[in-house]
C-alpha cells in the first residue's frame, strides 16, 4: 500500500493491520463519533467510542471528519445493529481506498455480530428494549456475563449528534426514557469500564440493540473475572474461609428484592438456621455473628425482635464462615461484611411496598456528590399486624408493630489518596408481645386469682410491650502512606436499648410474676487496620480494636409473697434490683501474612490477642493458620485451622441478686456462677470446583471442640435472652454447595448437615431445674439451636424484561422436650416473585414487583415453648401476598 493510499485510509476508513504470527487481518472503520474494528480472524466486528485513546490515535482532533447520518436500523437473530453509516471524505482531492458504499455493504453483511462481539475486547454489554408504546425506551446495561451494571452514565444523541438527554441506570442496571420517533445513539459510560454505545430506531414496534464494547484487558483475563463473579460461593484466596455473596444483582433476585430482611437474605446461605424473633444460628454455633459495614467491626447490640440493618443501603452482603484470619476475633460463627451503595450521581428512588397483615413499607435512597463530598442516605418504616411470630397458628392477637430505620452515608476526599467518611445509622421499633388465647391462670394453683379478687383471668387479652432502639456512628480516615502501605481508623460509638413493659394483671394472673426490664448499652472505640506490601510475595496485615462499654441492667418485678408451703401469702408488692456496670473493656492486637508461596499455594499465618475486663477477666492467644491451594484452574482446595475467643455478650448477662426474691414467687435455688468466654480449636476443610463457566460446585467440612461453650435462652415471661455457659462443646458438620448462571437464568442450592452437642452447665445455674442440670451434667445433650438438616435453594429468570424469581428453605426442626431429647417437625417454606418496569407517559418508568410468601401456606412451628432455655412457643408467618412499586427520583 503507498503512503498516499496509507494517509487516506488512515483520514477516511481507518488502516488494515495484518499479524503474520497470528494469521489475523484487522480492518479499522472510523467515523467522527466512533470506529469500527473487523477482525477477519473471528469474523466480527467490535466497536469503540472516540473517547477510547485508540480511537484518539486513529483520527486526529484536527481532522474535520464529518458526523455520520444512520439511515437504517434492522434485527437480526433477535440482535438489532447499524445497518448502513454514510460519511463523506476528510479532503475531497483523495479518492478512499474503499468507497461508502462498500463500508455500508460490509456493515449489512457483518450486522448480526455487530453489537454481540466476543472477541479481543469483550467487555461490556449495553442491551436496550424499546416499550410497547414504541415512544417509550426501555434499557438494560450489562457486563459481559449480562450481570446489571447501577449508576451507568448514559448519554442520548440524536442523529445530528445534539445531546437529548443523559440519564443514569439504576440498581438494576435499567434505564428508562420518553423519547419522539427518531434514530439515537446511547453511549453508556462508567469507570473503570470502557464506554458502549448502542443505536436504537423509536417506532411504533418493540425493538433491541445490544452492543459489546472493548476493554483494555485481554480476553482471557476478562473470562477468569467473570468465572470467579458469578460463583455465589467462593474461597477467600487471602485467608482459606468460605464466602457466600450477595451482591446487588442477587439481592433483587431474590423474591422480596430489597424488601427482603437482612436475616431472610442470609437464610439462603449453607448451614444458616432459622429460629424464633428473628435469630440465626451459623455452623451449630448460637448466634455468635459479627457485623462489618464498610470494613469497621460494629460493637455487639442488643439481641430484640427487628432487624437492625437494612438490606436497602448494602451493595453487597458477604457472609464469610470457616477457619478465620487474625483479622476477625470476638464473634467468629460467622461475619456478615456490607460494602454499602455507593451511588453520588443525583440519582435516588422511592419504594412502596405493602400487603398482608397490614403491612405498610415505604422507603426512599437518594445520593449525590458536591465537589469532593458524596452522600448517601436511606430511610424506611414499616407497619404490620404480625410483628413477631404468634404463639399458636390461629389469627395473631395484639401483634402489631412499628420500625423506622435510617442510614446515612458521607464522604470527603481531602486528596487523591486519602479520604474521610462519616457513616450514620437508627434503628427504633415497639413491638406488641402476641397474646396466647386458651391458657389457664394460676396453672400451679398456689392461690393467685383469690388474691387478686378474681375468678378467672381471658388470656387473650394480655398486653406486653418491647420497645427496642439502636444507634451507631463511625468516623474513618483511609488513605495510603506509600504505594506499599494502605491504612484505615475509624472511632465509633454505638448505643443500644431493650425495654420490656409487663400487663402487670395478666401477668400475675398466669406467671404469678411482672417484670419490668431495661437493658441498655453504651461503647466507645477505635479501630485501625493497615496493609503492608512487603515484597511480591509478603502481604503483612495488622491493626488494633479496643472498646469501652457501660451498661444498665434494670429490672423492677411485680410478684406475690409466699410462705412455707409455696402458697401466696398476700398482696402483690415490686421489688427493685437494678445494676449500673461502667468502664467494661475489650481490646484485641492481630498480625497476619499472606504469603504467596507459589502460583498455585496461598499461605495465611498470624496471631492474634484478645483481653477483657467485664464480669470477668480473661484474655488468650489465638494462633491462625489457612491454605489455598489451586489444584487445577477449574478445582481450588483450603483448609484452615482458627483459635477462637468469644466473650459473652456483656449487656445481656443476669445480674439479679438472689437473695432479694427469696420467699416469693420469683424465688430461685442453685449458684449464678460467673459466664465466661468461650474458648474454641476450630477446623475447616473444604474445595469448590467449576465445572463449566456457568456452573459451580462445592464441598465444605468444619469441626470444633469448645470450652465454656456460649448459648442463651430465655427464662420467664420476658422476650429477652440470658447467656450461659455449657463446660464444653462440640460441633461439626458438611456443607454442599451448588450454583448455575447464564445470561437469563441462575440458580443455586445449598445443603448442611450440623451436630451441636454440650455438656455440663457451668453458668447461671439458678435458672435451670435440677433435673436438667443433673442430665446436662452427666450426658452430652443437643443445644437448643441444633438443625440435623438445613436446605436453602432459588433460581431467577429474565423473560423479555420480565424477572420471576423463587426460593425456598428447609429445617429439619430444632430441638425440643425436656433437656432437647426430641426435636419438631420439618418444614419447608416455598416464595415466589415477579417484577417488571412498566413505562408510562403519565408516570413515567416504574418498577412493579409481585410477591407471595409461604406459596403452599405450610402451618409450622419453630419453636414449641419446651427445651432448655426456650420459652414462648412460635409458629411461622402464613402465606402472604405482597406488591412493591418503585419510582426512580
Amino acid at each position: 500500500m503507498n503512503e498516499k493510499s496509507d494517509r487516506q485510509e488512515t483520514l477516511f476508513l481507518g488502516y488494515r493491520q495484518y499479524f503474520p504470527e497470528r494469521q489475523i487481518q484487522v480492518l479499522t472503520v472510523a467515523t467522527q463519533s466512533m470506529t469500527f474494528i473487523w477482525l477477519e480472524e473471528k469474523k466480527e466486528w467490535s466497536i469503540m467510542h472516540h473517547r477510547s485513546s485508540l480511537c484518539q490515535d486513529i483520527i486526529p482532533p484536527h481532522d474535520p471528519i464529518s458526523s455520520p447520518s444512520w439511515v437504517k436500523h434492522t434485527i437480526f437473530s433477535g440482535y438489532s445493529a447499524l445497518a448502513s453509516c454514510a460519511a463523506r471524505p476528510v479532503f475531497s482531492g483523495f479518492s478512499p481506498l474503499i468507497s461508502p458504499t462498500t463500508v455500508v455493504r460490509i456493515l449489512q453483511r457483518l450486522i448480526r455480530i455487530l453489537f454481540l462481539s466476543q472477541g479481543l475486547f469483550g467487555a461490556f454489554t449495553c442491551q436496550v428494549a424499546l416499550a410497547n408504546s414504541g415512544n417509550i425506551l426501555q434499557g438494560q446495561v450489562e457486563d459481559s456475563l449480562g450481570n446489571p451494571i447501577a449508576q451507568v452514565q448514559i448519554q442520548v444523541q440524536d442523529d445530528s449528534g445534539n445531546t437529548q438527554a443523559t440519564l443514569h441506570s439504576d440498581a438494576q442496571g435499567q434505564f428508562h426514557l420518553s423519547l419522539p420517533p427518531g434514530t439515537y445513539s446511547l453511549q453508556a459510560h462508567q469507570d473503570p469500564y470502557q464506554d458502549a454505545i448502542g443505536i436504537v430506531t423509536m417506532g411504533n414496534t418493540d425493538q433491541a440493540t445490544r452492543l459489546t464494547l472493548g476493554s483494555t484487558q485481554a480476553l482471557a483475563i476478562q473470562i477468569s473475572s467473570a468465572q470467579k463473579r458469578s460463583s455465589r460461593t467462593q474461597v477467600s484466596t487471602q485467608d482459606a474461609s468460605s464466602i457466600t455473596r450477595f451482591d446487588a444483582q442477587a439481592i433483587q433476585d431474590l423474591p422480596q428484592g430489597e424488601n427482603t430482611p437482612l436475616n431472610q437474605v442470609l437464610l439462603q446461605a449453607p448451614g444458616v438456621v432459622n429460629d424464633s424473633f428473628g435469630q440465626l444460628h451459623i455452623r451449630g454455633d448460637h448466634a455468635n455473628i459479627q457485623y462489618r459495614i464498610d470494613g469497621v467491626l460494629l460493637p455487639e447490640g442488643m439481641n430484640g425482635f427487628g432487624q437492625f440493618f437494612d438490606t436497602r443501603f448494602a451493595q453487597q452482603i458477604d457472609l464469610m464462615t470457616g477457619a478465620l484470619p487474625a483479622l476477625y476475633g470476638d464473634h467468629t460463627a460467622g461475619v456478615v461484611s456490607i460494602t454499602t451503595k455507593q451511588q453520588y450521581d443525583g440519582s435516588g428512588q422511592f419504594d412502596l411496598y405493602g400487603g398482608s397483615f397490614n403491612t405498610l413499607n415505604p422507603s426512599v435512597e437518594y445520593g449525590n456528590s458536591i465537589g469532593n463530598l458524596s452522600y448517601f442516605f436511606t430511610g424506611s418504616y414499616l407497619s404490620n399486624s404480625l410483628g413477631i411470630q404468634r404463639p399458636n397458628p390461629g389469627s395473631p392477637i395484639h401483634d402489631n408493630t412499628q420500625q423506622f430505620r435510617g442510614f446515612g452515608y458521607l464522604s470527603y476526599l481531602l486528596d487523591p489518596t486519602t479520604k474521610v467518611s462519616l457513616m450514620l445509622g437508627g434503628y427504633q421499633g415497639s413491638f406488641q408481645i402476641p397474646a396466647n388465647p386458651g391458657q389457664v391462670p394460676d396453672p400451679n394453683q398456689i392461690g393467685i386469682l383469690p388474691q387478686m379478687g378474681l375468678k378467672g383471668y381471658n388470656s387473650a387479652t394480655v398486653a406486653d410491650q418491647q420497645n427496642e432502639s439502636n444507634q451507631f456512628s463511625i468516623l474513618a480516615l483511609q488513605g495510603s502512606l506509600s504505594d506499599q502501605l494502605d491504612y484505615q481508623s475509624s472511632v465509633f460509638s454505638r448505643t443500644t436499648s431493650l425495654q420490656y413493659l409487663s400487663d402487670i394483671p395478666g401477668n400475675l394472673a398466669f406467671n404469678g410474676v411482672a417484670p419490668d426490664i431495661l437493658r441498655s448499652s453504651l461503647s466507645n472505640g477505635l479501630q485501625s487496620d493497615a496493609t503492608w506490601r512487603l515484597t511480591p510475595t509478603h502481604t503483612v496485615r495488622f491493626g488494633f480494636y479496643g472498646q469501652t462499654e457501660n451498661i444498665v441492667s434494670n429490672n423492677t418485678s411485680t410478684l406475690f409473697p409466699v410462705n412455707g408451703s409455696g402458697m401466696v401469702s398476700g398482696p402483690a408488692y415490686p421489688i427493685t434490683d437494678n445494676h449500673t456496670y461502667n468502664g467494661n473493656t475489650l481490646w484485641a492486637l492481630y498480625t497476619q501474612d499472606e504469603w504467596k508461596a507459589s502460583d498455585r499455594m496461598t499461605v495465611n499465618y498470624g496471631l492474634r490477642f484478645d483481653q477483657v475486663n467485664a464480669f470477668v477477666s480473661e484474655n488468650q492467644w489465638s494462633p491462625r493458620i489457612g491454605m489455598v491451594y489451586t489444584l487445577t484452574p477449574q478445582t481450588t482446595w483450603h483448609m484452615g485451622y482458627s483459635r477462637y475467643f468469644t466473650p459473652p455478650p456483656n449487656e445481656l448477662v443476669s445480674t439479679s441478686t438472689l437473695a432479694l426474691f427469696q420467699n416469693t414467687t420469683l424465688a430461685a435455688n442453685g449458684q449464678n456462677s460467673p459466664v465466661k468466654s468461650q474458648r474454641t480449636d476450630y477446623y475447616d476443610v473444604g474445595l469448590l470446583h467449576q465445572l463449566n463457566t456457568q456452573t459451580n460446585v462445592g464441598v465444605d467440612t468444619y469441626y470444633s471442640r469448645s470450652t465454656n461453650l456460649l448459648d442463651e435462652g430465655q427464662f420467664g415471661p420476658a422476650l429477652i435472652m440470658t447467656p450461659f455457659n455449657y463446660n464444653e462443646g462440640l460441633i461439626y458438620g458438611i456443607e454442599f454447595t451448588a450454583n448455575y448462571k447464564n445470561e437469563n437464568f441462575s440458580s443455586y442450592a445449598n445443603l448442611a448437615r450440623t451436630i451441636s452437642q454440650a455438656r455440663g452447665i457451668s453458668s447461671s445455674q439458678y435458672l435451670f431445674s435440677p433435673a436438667v442440670l443433673s442430665y446436662a451434667a452427666n450426658n452430652w445433650v443437643y443445644v437448643d439451636h441444633q438443625q440435623a438438616l438445613t436446605a436453602s435453594s432459588g433460581l431467577a429468570y429474565n423473560w423479555n424484561g420480565t424477572h420471576l424469581s423463587t426460593d425456598l428453605i428447609y429445617q429439619s426442626g430444632l430441638r425440643n422436650g425436656f433437656a432437647n431429647t426430641t426435636s419438631l417437625p420439618a418444614y419447608t417454606v416455598v416464595n415466589l416473585g415477579l417484577r417488571r418496569t412498566i413505562a408510562l407517559d403519565s408516570t413515567g418508568p416504574m418498577e412493579y414487583r409481585l410477591v407471595l410468601l409461604n406459596l403452599f401456606n405450610q402451618t409450622y412451628l419453630i419453636r414449641d415453648g419446651s427445651g432448655i432455655g426456650v420459652g414462648a412457643p412460635q409458629y411461622g408467618m402464613p402465606r402472604g401476598f405482597f406488591l412493591g412499586i418503585t419510582k426512580p427520583l
